[in-house]
């Protein structure tokens, strides 16, 4: 009797846990400070090898010491073809061991999960990707173009060291590239049993990370004092941080919109559309940015010394707006900031937004409805940033689009930068058999 025939996809569906907790256990902290990402050129040593095992090449680039990026090229049946672009970021954000229940790079697998810093933002869509190929190259099957593979550093500091840098010193390892595929999309929010919403990032916001500096007269501590830094400061954060800014629907969350009025049988108040999406649970709070540009302070900067005024005060402020918004943002600021505080820029990103239509989005439609059957894809906006931002700036289509079917009880958007972040290992089984229709028919 002949032996049974593995099942498709078995190998990589059996290994991608332990790559994504191998690649978990590779501290890849990115603090924003250049110095400190230095675990992304062990991390990429570590792909390279994963790709060497099956015999496929790749270059490793540094931005600076440390600092390494990593670009492979699997050729295609039809080289005249447009290529597809599949990317990834390597570092993650920082992480305490004292507030997780397990070490935050352990990458253990426990209760059905991997859990680790990076476990959805975004290891699980670099081990779902390098497992899947890795599948190919053993099995010879060959994607109908050619699919570039990009896991690359800085992401999560915007990028500069990372995609951007590849992108303007290494445009030549994207020729050919016209759309691209990446993280934040393609996961699930459950309607009922029958029907699920999966999410795909056509748009996403800009970024606007700003420093505000007030000046004012130093002096002691016990005076009576009328021009006083902190005062003037805190004054324009209290107002920024107040202030919510009008709702704007932009064509990818008019769409998204529709289609949860469809999905739950509901009208939704364009004027206040917060409360329908209370529905979808904690991913209402990642949609609901998407409806304004918003502003947040986030760190604060003064004096030395409690009985001394000091002549300056900063603050450090996280802006966002929607695509095409930028000037009105600006106006925003303006008004909301005030007289007397200056403005800096520390990092500032457009927004970019594609239409979700066309053969790559029939593509994807096509891939989650054969593995999941009560699969409704739907388009949207993005409230942070990834490194379309970059990839765009070379003529690229850019989607979010790393398939997840989750618990229904999962609570996702919480994990993004959160304690105990984790993955069922399902998902991530579920995510390959998708990638793997998606990418034989894209």
């Amino acid at each position: 009797m002949s032996e049974t025939p593995p099942a498709p996809l078995a190998r990589a569906q059996d290994e991608v846990a332990e790559l994504l907790s191998d690649l978990i256990r590779i501290d890849t902290t990115n603090t924003g400070d250049t110095a400190t990402g230095k675990g992304e050129r062990a991390a990429a040593e570590w792909v390279a090898g994963k790709l060497d095992e099956v015999g496929i090449d790749s270059v490793v680039h540094e931005s600076e010491q440390g600092r390494a990026s990593l670009v492979a090229r699997i050729p295609g049946q039809d080289r005249s073809r447009a290529a597809l672009l599949v990317h990834g970021h390597l570092d993650v954000v920082p992480a305490d061991p004292a507030e997780w229940s397990v070490h935050p790079f352990s990458g253990e697998e426990r209760d059905g999960y991997v859990w680790g810093r990076g476990a959805v933002d975004m290891k699980d869509m670099d081990a779902m990707t390098l497992a899947l190929v890795r599948d190919w190259a053993r099995t010879g099957v060959q994607p109908p173009r050619d699919v570039v593979l990009a896991f690359v550093a800085d992401e999560e500091a915007g990028g500069k060291l990372g995609a951007r840098f590849l992108v303007e010193e290494h445009p030549d390892l994207f020729e050919g590239c016209t759309e691209a595929i990446s993280e934040v999309g393609g996961f699930s929010i459950t309607v009922r049993d029958d029907l699920r919403l999966y999410l795909v990032q056509t748009a996403e916001k800009g970024l606007a990370w700003m420093r505000l500096t007030a000046g004012g007269r130093p002096g002691h501590g016990s005076f009576v004092h009328d021009d006083n830094a902190v005062t003037r400061l805190c004054q324009a954060v209290a107002r920024l941080g107040s202030a919510r800014l009008p709702t704007t629907l932009t064509p990818p969350m008019r769409q998204f919109l529709a289609a949860v009025e469809d999905a739950y049988g509901i009208e939704i108040d364009p004027d206040q559309p917060e409360q329908a999406l209370a529905r979808l649970g904690s991913i209402s709070r990642m949609v609901g940015a998407a409806l304004r540009n918003t502003v947040n302070p986030t760190m604060l900067d003064a004096g030395y010394k409690a009985n001394v005024i000091p002549g300056t005060a900063s603050a450090t402020v996280d802006g966002r707006f929607l695509y095409g918004q930028e000037e009105e943002f600006e106006r925003q600021l303006a008004g909301l900031i005030g007289e007397g505080v200056q403005r800096e820029w520390l990092v500032h990103d457009q927004a970019v937004e594609t239409t979700f239509d066309g053969p790559l989005v029939d593509a994807m439609v096509a891939a989650l409805k054969a593995e999941d059957d009560g699969a409704r894809p739907v388009p949207f906006t993005m409230s942070g940033g990834t490194d379309a931002k970059s990839f765009e700036r070379l003529g690229m289509r850019c989607f979010g689009f790393s398939p997840l079917r989750l618990p229904p009880d999962l609570d996702f958007a919480s994990l993004f930068h959160g304690i105990d972040e984790r993955v069922p290992v399902e998902s991530l089984r579920f995510g390959i058999r998708v990638l793997d229709r998606f990418l034989r028919s894209a």
